[in-house]
């Protein structure tokens, strides 16, 4: 949903199969039938990367696509032996480090204050303060709020609007949107297609409910 509207429909595809290839194998239980398959749709998924992104973009890492699926007919499943999270995690205590001479030093150092920090929040939480004045936001930012909750009301115009809008941007609705303008036109054959379109948008949700 967040590349539909910003990207061509042929790059859309390529990214979402691309997206449906690491969520296969990255599956708890892989089916050793469908490994060949999946060796197949990386090869398919890099060649289509080729045809729409420079050549730039194909570092040592794009490359690597190939290779996981035989990683994984020799490995087993890559869920628990994948280095992304400790990769990621090693962002974090890169960004510990302020003195390059004492690298390893900071990280311990930081590292043992974050936790008695986070210990120290987590005991206090539940404790009662003593000499400290309590916040006059305690209890307030729980439950409803004391100004109740604002709820907004849409009315029929603006519902239809958005339901003729996600049908819009639905592939399976597209044939029925394209019969419909025909059958507008043919019964209307010497309006404009400016009236056409708002003749479609009034009447398209009704004529599609009684497909239905």
């Amino acid at each position: 949903m967040a590349i539909r509207g910003i990207l061509p429909k042929s790059v859309r595809h390529v990214i979402t199969r691309l997206y449906m290839f690491f969520n296969s194998i990255c599956q708890k239980v892989i089916e050793s039938t469908t490994l060949d398959d999946l060796e197949n749709e990386a090869i398919v998924i890099l060649c289509q990367l080729e045809m729409y992104f420079s050549p730039s973009f194909f570092g040592i890492m794009v490359h690597l696509i190939v290779h996981l699926v035989k990683e994984i007919k020799i490995c087993g499943p890559v869920f628990l032996r994948w280095m992304y999270p400790v990769e990621r995690y090693m962002k974090i205590l890169k960004g510990y480090v302020k003195n390059p001479y004492r690298p390893e030093a900071l990280i311990i150092e930081r590292y043992i204050t974050k936790e008695a920090i986070e210990f120290c929040i987590e005991y206090m939480s539940e404790r009662e303060t003593i000499g400290i004045p309590s916040s006059r936001h305690d209890g307030r930012n729980e439950g409803k709020g004391t100004h109740g909750v604002r709820v907004v009301r849409k009315d029929q115009r603006e519902v239809l609007q958005a339901h003729l809008y996600v049908l819009n941007n639905t592939d399976v609705v597209t044939p029925f949107i394209e019969a419909h303008k025909k059958l507008i036109k043919s019964m209307n054959p010497q309006e404009n297609e400016k009236w056409l379109l708002i003749e479609h948008n009034k009447t398209f949700l009704k004529w599609f409910r009684l497909l239905n």
